[in-house]
This record gives C-alpha cells, structure tokens and sequence, in this order.
C-alpha cells in the first residue's frame, strides 16, 4: 500500500487553470508543487482501488486528514492550530482567551495529589518541638504548619504475589505432621479480591487484553495466565451481579437519561430464527438520580440502544413523571413504549457544520460562533452552580435570542435561494430545521442538557475494549464485559476510586446479596466504617 502523501488544499478550478497555463509558458514552482501532488493522489487513489480491501474509510483517511479538535476557534482559523501567532493570533491573545479554561498551577502534581501513596512521618533526628535553636541559640523551634515533602516514586507489577513458606514438622516415631499456621490476617484463598479487581480494571477499565497483561507479569515473574484471568472475572461476577441489577433498578428512576450505542463483534453469536438484524452493538446508558449521582449501565447484543432503554424503563415507578431522554436524532434510541421528553444532542447538529466549514466557512463561521456562546452560557451555568429552573432562566435570558437569530437564519437560507437544500450546507442547516424543537429543549425544560457528551464518554470504554481486544467471543463474555464496565465507569462518574470499589465489593459477597443498593459507589464506604463512627 503506498504512503499517506503530505496534505496540500487546492480546488478543482485552480488545478483547471495550471492546466490551461501549461500552454502559455513554465508554471511556478508552487504551481508545479500542486500539479505533481494532483497527479501522485491520483496515482494512490487506483492503486487502492486496485486493492479489494480497500474501504471508503481508508480512502476518507488518505484524502483527509484526522481532525484533532472541533473547537471553534481552531476549526475556522486552521492554521491557529499549528502556530498560535498566525494570521495575528498572539501567544497573549491566545492564553487570554482559554486562561478561563486552563487551571493555576506549573503543571506539576504536589503531595495532596498522591491520594494513594503510603505517607511516612519523618521525625527530626535531633530536635525536637520547644528544643532550643541550633542555630541563633537564644529562639526555639517549632513545627511548621506544613511538613516538609519528598515524593519517591516506584515501579510494581499490577499483580503481585507472596509466597508463605509454612514450617513443617514430622513426628520421627508416630508420622504426625505440624505445619506452621498461617500469619494472622491472611487468606488461605490463593487469588486476593484485590488480584480480581486489577484484572477487571485492566481489562475493562483501561482496555488491556488479557493476553497483554500475561506477557507484562510473565516479564515480571509472575505467571498469570490469560485463561485464568477469564476464570478469575467470570467466577467474581456472579457475586457483583446484585450490585448491577440495582444500578439497572436506581437508573430506572431517574430525571434524566442519556443513551447511545456502539458497534460491537462477538464472535460466537447464534441469532433466532427469521432474525434479520445483521449488526450487534454495545448500548451505553447514562441516568442522573437522586442527588445528582449518575449511574452508567452497558448492554451487549442485537438490540438497539432504544430497546436497551426500554428494557430499562420497564422497571420505573409508574407514579413518575417522564424522564427527559438526551440522544441524537437516529430513531432507534427512542423507546417505543414508553413515554419520554425527547431532547436531541446540539454537538451533532454543530458537527455537520464543522465537516463542511473548508467549504463554506463564512456560513459555517456564523453557526459556530453562535452556538460556542451558547455552550458558553451552559458552561457559566454550570461553574455557577445554578438550579435546573435558575439555569433555565438563565438560558432564556441569554441564549434565547441566540437560538432564535440562528433559527430565522436558518430559514432565509432556503426562502432567499442562497443554499441548495441538497448541498451538504443545505443538508447540515436542514437537520436544525427538522429537530429544532429537540435540539432547544434547554430553553423550556429545567434540567435539559445540551449535549450527549456524557454517554459518548462513557461508550469509550467499549470502543477501547473493540479496539484492543476485537471483540467478545461469547454472549456471557459479553455480559460479564458489560458488568464490569457499568462497575467501573459509574464509580469514575461519581468520584470514586473503582479499585478500591471492586475489590471492597468483592470482599463482602454476603452484604451485597442482602443490601447491595448500600453498596452504590456514593455510599460503599460508610459501610466500612467502624460501627462506633457510624453511630457518632
């Protein structure tokens, strides 16, 4: 296959008129450039055309280029991304402009940031508090209010194992065997809860196949074979499964739901009888509850992201009133069946808008800027803590006009004959017009978001377990990837350390089958407390 070639923009017209120049005398050397560049993706383009696995994504990714970012600002002034100084773009005036977005600081993590290190207290070998100085004689020294730190930072395999080596003594007459007891607080079980949890995190949470992390601890010593880090998972997720039924039951009922799916293989999947659907997918469904917690739920397999939601529905209270549902505007992530307050996702309506701004930028320019300050209010909004209604207010007051403006623009596009409606501008501005109403429900509706950001977050894991692993073999690998994942992802969503939220989980099998909606990822470690804190 031949080599991606360096990316140069120029048009068809301007490729007509070097042609038509060649007639008249010797091109410049950048003309030259542009004709030769013309000729060599030509040149690319049948030879890939040649080849039968050639895809059409292939040929988008040699013709052009990866996008990086879809900020506005980058996305009108290309060349801001390469050189903040160009075309009078300053270094100052950059910094000004994201010094709202960028934290205080040099960029390097101070002690407080080690949560997870072991802290040893270092005491002064010679002084003590109330000592008389060493140094003037005559003062005294005491503590500093912060310590002193030194941070040391050390390599460890992510498994690690200890070998207890038992003392054994036989009898020389009657053959009795003592054998040394285990130290106090040890675990004859030779797999610690804290082995399984690195495993899944790997697995699940940072998309490492499990044939990786058995070469990785082989290197280190330590044989972890990828058979039995399956059996491992699989073994433990029956104990974790009250604790995914009640994620399932708790996102059942909550204001605001968020949903998507992903494409998804496994390989030994036997559908039914007359089942026509060919493609299998990973649905990601993302609820905001009680007290603002979210709970992240996957589900693999034929279904589509809508009827995962059903699914999920069925098990709201019916005395509810109807959750506000955020998605795109494909149907198949609409529930059938149950009623919901639809929104649609604004970042899709303003992707169509990037895709085609090399295009048609002065058109695309007044989209953009328009709705970047409208994410911009939602932003303040968010830094300024306001309630769902105070945030709804806030939003009519500012962003109202906005959204207005754009739509009459939107309008006069097609009545003043100055798009094609089947151009691709025509057809980005046509998908405002057509979910407008859904795209804008944060204007009516408290609590409304914007976006489905959240849930395209939180599909990255399954696209990073297709990415790395390929795929699942079985539909129980599926299911146990799925629960894993809901484990994980909830407890990043909520602020929780999800190793310590795994192997706490895994170690108390009995309390989560008796009470697991007291083992959510807020709340787990209050019951860890000792029984005196509880009650102070």
């Amino acid at each position: 296959m031949a080599q991606r070639i360096e990316s140069i923009d120029v048009s068809i017209e301007e490729l007509e008129h070097l042609v038509d120049c060649c007639g008249t005398g010797p091109l410049p050397v950048e003309g030259q450039q542009k004709l030769k560049a013309a000729v060599a993706t030509l040149g690319v383009v049948v030879e890939m055309l040649a080849d039968r696995n050639t895809t059409i994504r292939k040929l988008r990714e040699l013709l052009t280029p990866a996008r990086t970012t879809e900020k506005t600002r980058k996305v009108l002034d290309p060349a801001v991304a390469k050189d903040p100084k160009a075309e009078g773009e300053t270094e100052t005036s950059v910094s000004k402009a994201e010094s709202g977005r960028r934290k205080k600081g040099h960029g390097r993590n101070g002690p407080e940031a080690y949560t997870g290190a072991e802290k040893v207290r270092v005491p002064h070998p010679t002084l003590k508090c109330a000592d008389h100085c060493p140094g003037c004689e005559k003062g005294k020294v005491y503590p500093l209010r912060e310590a002193k730190s030194l941070i040391r930072v050390v390599g460890q395999a992510p498994i690690q194992a200890t070998i207890y080596e038992l003392e054994a003594l036989r009898c020389n007459l009657c053959g009795e065997v003592f054998t040394a007891p285990l130290p106090a607080g040890v675990d004859p079980e030779k797999y610690d809860a804290s082995a399984v949890a690195m495993v899944a995190l790997l697995k699940y949470g940072s998309g490492v196949p499990f044939y990786r992390m058995q070469g990785l601890e082989s290197h280190l010593g330590i044989p972890l074979a990828a058979a039995t880090q399956w059996e491992l998972v699989s073994d433990r997720a029956a104990i974790l499964e009250p604790v995914g039924e009640e994620f399932i039951r708790q996102a059942a009922q909550g204001s605001l739901v968020h949903n998507d799916d992903t494409s998804m293989r496994i390989l030994n999947f036997e559908r039914e009888d007359g089942d026509s659907r060919t493609g299998l997918f990973t649905s990601g469904i993302v609820s905001v509850v009680e007290a603002g917690h979210r709970i992240a739920n996957f589900f693999t397999g034929r279904n589509h992201a809508g009827e995962n939601l059903a699914a999920v529905l069925g098990r709201r209270d019916t005395t509810l009133a109807p959750p506000i549902q955020m998605c795109d505007a494909l149907s198949r992530n609409v529930p059938a069946a149950f009623q919901v307050i639809l929104a649609n996702c604004l970042a899709h309506g303003r992707r169509h808008f990037v895709d085609v701004v090399k295009s048609f930028p002065a058109e695309c320019r007044y989209v953009l800027e328009t709705l970047r300050e409208v994410f911009h209010f939602d932003a303040l909004a968010l830094e300024q803590g306001l309630t769902p209604q105070q945030r709804l207010s806030f939003h009519q007051q500012n962003s109202l006009p906005l959204m207005d403006g754009l739509h009459l623009w939107c309008e006069q596009q097609f009545e003043e004959h100055k798009v094609e409606p089947n151009s691709v501008l025509g057809k980005a501005i046509q998908y405002l017009l057509n979910h407008w109403l859904k795209l804008t429900l944060f204007l009516r509706e408290p609590g409304a978001p914007l976006d489905n950001n959240v849930c395209e977050r939180a599909l990255k894991k399954a696209v990073l377990h297709r990415k790395n692993a390929l795929f699942y073999r079985t539909m129980n690998g599926a299911h146990v990837g799925d629960l894993f994942m809901s484990l994980i992802h909830t407890a990043e969503l909520n602020s929780a350390n999800p190793f310590d939220y795994l192997t706490e989980l895994l170690r108390h099998p009995r309390e989560l089958a008796q009470a697991p909606s007291r083992w959510m990822p807020w709340n787990y470690r209050m019951n860890l407390l000792p029984a005196t804190n509880v009650a102070a």
